[in-house]
């Protein structure tokens, strides 16, 4: 049972509230996180396989879509003069800003030495790698020939032409790729430890030989320790500043244009803030269920929950903030073109989607100041789904409400999203759940040295205590 109050005092030493259950030792803690991979495929939860049958049908409706997109063209969606960015650089946006909490809880974390990290932040990495994927396709297949995307990198070629770096959609390849490729070797080493024990504890030869393999011969050697210790703590260097610079640089494809309510100079900390809020939304919404499933609450506890919900809380307030100062920045400026934006915002045709908005992102996360809604689980989770609603809605207001009223009036026309849009978005649910039950099923989800690690800490805490 995961734990709720302070352990009290022990002497001069303050025990607060663990990261890991009690009751827990070194071989408890490897068996009840590998095991949940080693099972045997017949003892795999019914959850676990009903939940994978509904990502893998979602999945066919996303490839279905896809192959009608490539058939026909970008002609099935709803864009149109003036509004030739819809769902596909909305849902982009959405799903680039939902990877970004993985490698805060990995890196960010890490380097600040917080170990309340450890139990999620191999989940919430997966949860990185796969948000990533889904994001990375929709500027392929917005390019209108996405079997050209190749042409987008600076290879040499035949041709003599080379990409236009002054192109936002460039940035955003170098961006997502560095990226990507980052965030993916971050969480495979850090993964190579317990790639070990997964081989040790291995009876059937073929995941023994995919373990031992991914392993890289690790023997546990003070040698291989000082090597990942290394290794780690320099990516997670080079990781943290992407949390910053992904999701800045694709606000910098909106605040370099000249179109009014795309040019703050807000945009790249509020956009950063806006993926990390809706990032820990994703996390909380996922974790919570697979928590319970699993039976993990002696190693996601109630602290890891509520550490997660403050961030939430913090994040979804520096995300109101950037609300008001795009207000204040338009009414200070006197600007006709900024004001005539903030009237179409808040009464227009899509003032509806603003105020929806304001209520998801700013009204809904007011309960979080309260530790007991904090330590909900069904708030919690009622609350993270806002989230992730009003994060898709502030994308849509942005774009499609900016691009709907351009500079010339006779041109105005509103946005009407096509079956094949909510088809396509949609879809990449299923691409997004298939692959991280896939990883629940073949890795182990909770790091099982690092956890074994605090469970060190708590024992000399606990032998300090008996000795004071």
């Amino acid at each position: 049972m995961a734990m709720s109050e302070p352990l009290g005092r022990a002497g001069n030493i303050e025990r607060k509230e663990p990261y890991i259950g009690p009751g827990e030792t070194y071989e408890s803690i490897t068996n009840n996180i590998s095991d949940i991979v080693l099972v045997h495929p017949k003892d795999t939860p019914r959850g676990w396989i009903f939940g994978f049958a509904i990502a893998v049908l979602v999945l066919f409706i996303f490839l279905y879509a896809i192959t009608d997109l490539l058939i026909r063209g970008v002609g099935v969606w709803g864009i149109n003069i003036p509004v030739a960015w819809g769902f596909d650089i909305i849902n982009f946006v959405w799903w680039i800003g939902i990877g970004h909490a993985g490698t805060l809880i990995s890196a960010i974390l890490l380097l600040f030495a917080q170990d309340w990290r450890n139990s999620i932040n191999r989940f919430a990495e997966a949860m990185t790698l796969f948000a990533v994927a889904c994001a990375g396709l929709f500027p392929i297949l917005h390019l209108g020939r996405p079997w050209f995307f190749y042409w987008l990198a600076p290879y040499p070629n035949t041709f003599g032409m080379w990409p236009q770096f002054r192109s936002a959609l460039t940035w955003d390849v170098f961006a997502i790729s560095t990226y990507a490729f980052i965030s993916l070797l971050f969480w495979l080493i850090g993964l190579i430890p317990d790639f070990a024990k997964m081989r040790d504890r291995s009876t059937h030869p073929v995941p023994k030989f995919f373990y031992g393999a991914a392993s890289l011969g690790w023997r546990g050697s003070a040698r291989h320790w000082n090597r990942y210790e290394i290794a780690y703590i320099l990516l997670a260097g080079l990781s943290t500043p992407l949390v910053v610079s992904v999701h800045s640089i694709i606000s910098l494809d909106f605040a370099i244009s000249v179109v009014p309510g795309w040019n703050p100079t807000v945009f790249p900390p509020y956009f950063v803030a806006g993926a990390v809020f809706a990032g820990f939304a994703m996390v909380l919404l996922l974790m919570i269920p697979v928590r319970s499933l699993y039976g993990l609450q002696q190693y996601v506890t109630m602290k890891h929950i509520d550490n997660m919900a403050k961030i939430m809380l913090a994040t979804g307030m520096i995300v109101v903030y950037g609300y008001l100062v795009e207000l204040y920045i338009a009414f200070y400026s006197g600007a006709e073109l900024e004001l005539a934006l903030v009237q179409n915002r808040l009464f227009g045709m899509y003032g509806w989607a603003f105020w929806a908005l304001i209520f998801f992102n700013g009204v809904c996360i007011q309960p979080l100041w309260f530790p007991q809604v904090r330590r909900n689980l069904p708030a919690l989770i009622v609350i993270s789904i806002c989230v992730s609603i009003g994060m898709w809605l502030e994308r849509f207001v942005i774009i499609v409400g900016s691009l709907s009223t351009d500079f010339l009036p006779s041109s105005w026309a509103p946005f009407t999203p096509t079956f094949w849009d909510f088809l396509l978005y949609f879809g990449t649910f299923g691409l997004f759940f298939s692959g991280m039950l896939l990883f629940i099923r073949v890795m182990p989800m909770i790091n099982i040295f690092e956890m074994q690690v605090l469970q060190y800490k708590e024992d000399m805490k606990r032998e300090a205590e008996q000795q004071a």
